[in-house]
């Protein structure tokens, strides 16, 4: 025989490649701080490109203001070290003046290198070159600029100057460790101030929310693990509530399992001694049919289908073991005969809370008889028990059954004259162990008729509920050819 498969084990995800805080609050902190340098970040070329123009600007005035030296020296000889002195203090190392397309030297420096420069024309710009300053920045050493600018302080076509970019270059370079300096404390400072705002309104809460999850995970019945509402109007304070009501919806549900465990395991106990009582109910029963009484033989078919539905219902929990419950046999039947016998299994009488039919006696529905008895007995015990606990009742009891064959449909119409349900219990009103509107009440009728109903493809709903009583329709699908021509009619 072959060796079985060994089950593999699931791979390993890999770990990320790049460090990334695994808290919120951290990740909130990085990003905004990212996010702020990235804007500076995007403000360095215009804010480089401005500082070079200025900078340009102040040389070409000054370069202008020394090329006026030659207009108001005597004579208009200016001497070699004061023409030195004037191109030292403008830092060029030429100065030129065009006048109407006729080029002019002013002055030039004697010690000026032979390499040639590149140009920069703030003459007329529609806006700033944003390139401009990194190609200074990343120039070759020693290279030249030949910069030309339209006149402030004279009429001339345009200045012009040419000196080496190296101190342009160092001023550059000044400028840009500044505005990073200013960039990163302002990221700093604006990520500090929205993450304590973020962190306030935004992570804090998550992180109630998280932790009252992980400790309502961990024990349910843990009154720490109850979210604490805020009472905030936006999508936390929603998160809170929504929180809080899965929590008790989850209690609750976890509640009703609970008690469908401990009830099945009793049943389970039980099922085999009730099994042996109906058997010895059922023995008795032969021997009544024997004695040949007429009252006893009148009242022995109620007896034997009542023992023979006890003891299908034993076995179907001895073969199930859960609440599910088998799959209806239906054909059609006749609802008057079903009803007579639910409202004599749910104690309805002239004297106490009577039955009020409105069924006629050729009326038929397609359903499973034992289930939709089942659903009858529940909806009319049910009625008998409201309407005998009504504080302060004077008026008789009724209990008032219908039926309506509405496209292809059969619709069968329970009407009490209670107190109708309470609010409280509307919400659960066919939830196992939740939805009875008594104190004493299991609540779990109702569930079980509405389980039956569904089973036929149909459904059990409350249609009306108020002072003057509660109304549940029981919808469940076809209708018989008699049935239809009794509507009809």
């Amino acid at each position: 025989m072959a060796d079985a498969p060994t089950p593999q084990e699931p791979p390993i995800p890999e770990r990320p490649r790049f460090f990334w805080p695994g808290g919120l609050s951290a990740r909130l902190l990085t990003l905004t701080i990212l996010f702020v340098a990235f804007g500076g970040a995007l403000s360095l070329p215009p804010a480089l490109a401005a500082f070079e123009e200025q900078w340009l600007l102040d040389r070409v005035r000054a370069a202008e203001l020394a090329s006026l030296a030659p207009e108001v020296a005597p004579d208009r000889v200016v001497s070699e070290q004061l023409k030195t002195e004037l191109l030292r203090g403008a830092g060029v190392e030429i100065v030129a003046i065009s006048n109407e397309k006729i080029r002019s030297l002013v002055f030039a420096s004697t010690d000026r290198t032979a390499k040639a420069p590149y140009l920069v024309d703030l003459r007329g710009n529609v806006g700033l070159d944003l390139l401009a300053p990194f190609r200074t920045l990343f120039s070759a050493p020693d290279s030249r600029m030949r910069v030309m600018a339209a006149p402030r302080f004279r009429k001339a076509d345009f200045v012009e100057f040419v000196a080496p970019d190296a101190e342009l270059k160092k001023a550059l370079v000044g400028y840009l460790w500044r505005v990073v300096l200013i960039i990163a404390f302002v990221s700093a400072m604006a990520g500090v101030l929205v993450y304590l705002t973020l962190n306030y309104f935004l992570v804090r809460p998550m992180q109630r929310i998280t932790y009252a999850m992980e400790r309502f995970r961990a024990d349910p019945d843990d009154p720490q693990a109850r979210v604490p509402l805020s009472g905030r109007r936006d999508e936390i304070g929603r998160a809170e509530s929504e929180l809080d009501r899965m929590q008790a919806d989850l209690r609750v549900a976890l509640n009703s399992r609970a008690r469908l465990a401990a009830l099945g395991e009793a049943v389970a106990k039980i099922n085999h001694d009730l099994k042996n009582m109906l058997t010895s109910a059922q023995i008795a029963s032969e021997r009544l049919a024997a004695l040949k009484d007429p009252k006893v033989s009148q009242a022995l078919p109620r007896l034997e289908r009542a023992l023979d539905r006890a003891v299908s219902l034993a076995s179907g929990v001895l073969a199930y073991g859960k609440t599910q419950e088998p799959a209806p046999e239906s054909r059609p039947v006749r609802l008057a005969a079903v009803l007579e016998a639910a409202a004599e299994e749910a104690r309805l009488t002239p004297e106490g809370v009577r039955l009020a039919s409105d069924v006629d006696a050729a009326d038929q529905v397609v359903a499973d008889p034992d289930q939709l008895h089942r659903i009858l007995v529940n909806l009319l015990r049910n009625a008998r028990e409201a309407i005998e606990h009504q504080e302060g009742r004077d008026a008789p009891g009724e209990v008032a059954v219908s039926v309506a064959y509405p496209d292809n449909f059969t619709v069968i119409r329970v009407a009490d004259n209670g107190p109708g349900l309470p609010e409280r219990a509307r919400d659960r009103l066919f939830q196992p162990f939740a939805g009875s509107g008594r104190p004493d009440g299991a609540g779990l009728g109702l569930a079980i008729a509405r389980e039956l109903a569904q089973g036929h493809g149909g459904d059990l709903v409350l249609a009306e509920s108020g002072p003057a009583g509660a109304v549940f329709e029981v919808r469940l699908p076809g209708a018989p050819p008699r049935a239809r021509k009794a509507s009809a009619s």
